[in-house]
């Protein structure tokens, strides 16, 4: 994992700042890991508002709405151990590269970030260090440990998306995104198609192969593991009822494929 960046001035995060990373069910049995890579809309005290009103980051610019909540009823439910970053996106964003644009964004749907503007190589290396790392080596050395023991795992990521993004209306309830590897994205496609009134996206509202992202494309393709992004619709997921039924839903639907024994092996990245 590549991870050299210029040297961060100071350490970024201050006593009474939450952690980079939260994990769930550490001990969990479940063959598979989840992660959320948009789990937080916090800020590091030092970054204040990032110049924003706190409104803002309430909404889907700071964080996926409804995808930690979700990820830790699944981790519960389902025996698996979680992994979510601590972070708001617009802080760093742990599914871009951190030497991508769009990493700390100076804008955001439309809504400037004045805080983002203009970072030195040292103010971008700090959030690197303490907001980005922490995230990303837990979860390559969980993988490395569950290597090491002869073990392969499967990794599900869940993250949420806008019903309306630049003037277009997204009538998908939940998307799921691959690039190479079907193995885990279609059996799940299929079994949520076959759910009643559920309109499902083969990668939309995004593409899995977008040159832009991170997780996927590091712990689960570069590893040769089996692996899957969820987008779910955020208005289905924005309250406490909408999180609950989705998580029946993938609690069923994810008991149902995760037990194939077929999935768990190693595929060369192509």
């Amino acid at each position: 994992m590549h991870d050299r960046t210029a040297p961060a001035a100071q350490p970024l995060l201050m006593a009474g700042d939450p952690p980079a990373l939260e994990r769930r069910n550490p001990r969990g049995r479940a063959r598979f890991i989840l992660l959320c890579d948009h789990a937080s809309k916090a800020v590091p005290q030092r970054l204040g508002t990032l110049g924003l009103e706190p409104a803002e980051l309430d909404r889907h610019i700071g964080w996926d709405i409804g995808a930690a909540a979700l990820t830790r009823i699944l981790a519960d439910r389902l025996d698996a151990r979680a992994f979510l970053s601590g972070y708001s996106r617009l802080v760093i964003d742990c599914n871009r590269r951190f030497d991508d644009a769009t990493s700390i964004p100076a804008v955001s749907d439309r809504t400037e970030i004045p805080a983002n503007r203009d970072l030195s190589a040292s103010d971008r290396a700090a959030r690197v260090e303490a907001c980005f790392w922490p995230y990303h080596r837990a979860i390559a050395a969980e993988l490395d440990a569950w290597a090491a023991a002869g073990r392969v795992p499967a990794i599900v990521s869940l993250h949420s998306f806008t019903p309306v993004f630049d003037a277009r209306h997204r009538p998908w309830h939940v998307g799921i995104l691959w690039h190479r590897d079907e193995r885990l994205a279609r059996p799940l496609i299929e079994t949520l198609a076959a759910e009643p009134g559920l309109v499902v996206g083969d990668n939309e509202p995004y593409d899995g192969a977008s040159p832009h992202a991170y997780t996927m494309p590091v712990h689960g393709l570069a590893r040769g593991l089996p692996h899957v992004q969820f987008e779910i619709r955020q208005d289905l997921i924005a309250d406490d009822a909408g999180v609950a039924r989705w998580a029946d839903r993938l609690t069923r639907v994810l008991g149902a494929v995760m037990a194939d024994d077929g999935l768990y092996t190693v595929r060369p990245a192509s």
